[in-house]
This record gives C-alpha cells, structure tokens and sequence, in this order.
C-alpha cells in the first residue's frame, strides 16, 4: 500500500536506482504513475507492504518500504526489481549498473563508470569536496543525511589523492 514518502520512519529501507541519464517531465509522470501502481501492489507472501517512492533530480528512483509493518522478503525484493527492469526497457535507461558513479560538478549531475571516476581522483578533477551520490545506503534516515554528501565522507573516499 503507497503512503507518502514523508509519513515513511527515518528506519525505512531504501533502495536508490541511478539512471545513467536524466528523465524528463513527461517520463517522471509516467514514472510516477507506475511506481504508484506498483507500491500499491507490492506484496509480501501475500501481505501488503507499505512502501513509497521518490524522484530525485529527475535521475535517482527510490523505492522504500516501511519494515516495522511488514519486511521485504526475496520474493518482494525480486518484483521490485522486475519493476525497475521494466522502467530500463521502456524508457531505454540504465538504472541496474552499480559500476556506475555519480557526483556533482556545480549544479550538473555526472554518471560515469568506477574507472573513470578513479581516473579522475587520481587526476584530483575529483577532491574530498566533490560531491558525490552513496547509492549505497539501506534506511530512509540515512538516504537523506548520508546520500548526497562529499567524497571524504563516503565509500568514494578510497579513490581520492
């Protein structure tokens, strides 16, 4: 069942896509309508889940999903998944790839793959106060303190000079 992200607790479990690209208004609406019909049908074994999604700068989907009223199970987790495929093939964006890396340069966003990234450390094009996106994190608390922040203070430290 969809309840909006804001009324999700700070321990929700998140799950970040990053699409290699930036979606436009019209695939965000698109986007949105189907995630609302997914969440709202999103099961486990049976049971509804209470989950949510959000967009943010129109290239990361987020799906959430509030574990104090029913935890994910494999089977849950897989159609989540096959839901995420679907938005690939249709709109012909890569959301999957995690050798993908994505950071700011001013105010654009920059998808590019781990050894280019690592290239770019090595060149300090990227620094300890680049920006950079940790896909990575698992609760709604930490996605929205710990997701957009700089290299120094994520995993992506351990490219940089």
């Amino acid at each position: 069942m969809y309840i909006p992200y804001n009324e999700l607790p700070n321990s929700a479990r998140v799950w970040v896509y990053q699409a290699d690209r930036t979606f436009n208004q019209e695939e965000i609406e698109v986007i949105s309508a189907r995630a609302l019909l997914f969440i709202d049908q999103w099961t486990r074994h049976g049971e509804d889940l209470k989950g949510s999604f959000a967009i943010k700068y129109n290239q990361f989907i987020v799906l959430a999903i509030d574990e104090n009223f029913n935890s994910a199970s494999g089977c849950s987790i897989d159609a989540s998944v096959r839901f995420v495929k679907s938005i690939e093939e249709e709109f012909n964006v890569d959301l999957m790839d995690k050798m993908n890396i994505s950071f700011k340069d001013n105010d654009n966003i920059n998808v590019v793959k781990l050894s280019d990234f690592q290239e770019f450390a090595k060149q300090q094009k990227i620094t300890a106060a680049t920006v950079v996106f940790n896909n990575m994190v698992n609760t709604k608390e930490d996605f929205e303190t710990k997701w957009e922040v700089t290299a120094d203070k994520s995993w992506h430290s351990r490219f940089l000079v």
